[in-house]
């Protein structure tokens, strides 16, 4: 297997709900659920491998508090080299509502301080050599994100391909947001959008010439996967090719996290060497389970078409 790293936001989640409809101001309302768990991009990542028995790095950062305490102590080990910020933990409020979307709302914390120092220093770029770092939270690590062009020169020289996936700008889809975004692709072996911010950064209509577009625009022999949902997922290949997976028809109970889920199942099935289709239909499985669920869990044993098996 191919090593496998994630690089960026791990933050607090606090899950209330469901709400429906929106509060009115002044009143309270009372909900069935809460849940205090690991979130944040990176973290939804983590917690995925390390459900499916992943071995992977992670750099991140915390802050100083119970919170910041309490995410190193989620990850053991992996945890050992995050920098402590003396700002608070960034914690982030989501309401699910019966629809089985979200709300979310999230104080900026920790997250912008992370460095392109902190990551260097947390992570072994010669045992990442020849694997697969999934870069995340891009509108949140201010500090990071200003030395993006650095780390992919770092990521270069150790022969490191990034995925990226940016997360939702909290300014919405600007066209600064949108040229960023676009340079950053330009030097990544992988994009991991949902259909949303593939349609708005390729300005199309249509999700597979959208995801053609983005490709054009990357690495050569780059993947564009677009994250549909409900409807799946599909995906351009090295070679142009285009490889669609169906999503089985579930109970939605709570999506936080779907496409971080999508994104880790998807890179260890690439890390296994398995097929573009495989890849895609063992993360829409993984995380369409994942989605249906609560206790959230990840599955049993799934078999690729190979005849390897994956835990899910």
């Amino acid at each position: 297997m191919r090593p496998l790293a994630v690089i960026g936001n791990v933050n607090v989640d606090l899950i209330v709900g469901p709400v429906a409809p929106w509060p009115k101001a002044g009143t309270e309302t009372v909900v069935d659920h809460d849940e205090l768990r690991v979130g944040g991009q990176a973290g939804n990542t983590a917690l995925a491998w390390q459900a499916l028995g992943v071995d992977f790095d992670i750099a991140a950062n915390v802050g100083d508090d119970q919170f910041g305490r309490w995410l190193r102590e989620a990850f053991g080990h992996r945890a050992e080299k995050w920098p402590v910020r003396p700002e608070g933990t960034t914690l982030s409020v989501g309401m699910t509502h019966p629809d089985g979307e979200r709300t979310f709302f999230t104080t900026r914390g920790h997250l912008p301080r992370l460095s392109l120092a902190d990551v260097v220093s947390g992570l072994d770029g010669n045992r990442l050599s020849g694997g697969c770092a999934l870069l995340c939270g891009s509108f949140l690590t201010d500090d990071l994100t200003g030395d993006y062009d650095a780390f992919f020169d770092w990521a270069d020289r150790h022969g490191i391909a990034v995925a990226l996936d940016t997360g939702w700008p909290m300014e919405g889809w600007t066209p600064a947001n949108c040229a960023a975004v676009r340079a950053w692709l330009s030097r990544c072996e992988l994009a991991l959008f949902n259909e949303v911010e593939t349609l708005t950064l390729a300005a199309l209509q249509d999700p597979v010439d959208a995801a053609r577009e983005i490709r054009f625009g990357m690495k050569k022999g780059a993947v564009a996967v677009v994250k549909r949902g409900p409807q799946g997922a599909l995906a351009v290949g090295p070679d142009g090719t285009l490889v669609e997976a169906l999503a089985p028809d579930v109970k939605v109970v709570d999506t936080i996290g779907a496409g971080d889920v999508f994104n880790a199942a998807f890179l260890a099935a690439l890390a296994r060497d398995q097929p573009l289709a495989a890849c895609l239909s063992f993360a829409t499985q993984v995380a369409s389970r994942a989605i249906s669920t609560l206790p959230r869990n990840y599955g049993g044993a799934l078999q690729f078409e190979d005849g390897s098996h994956e835990r899910a």
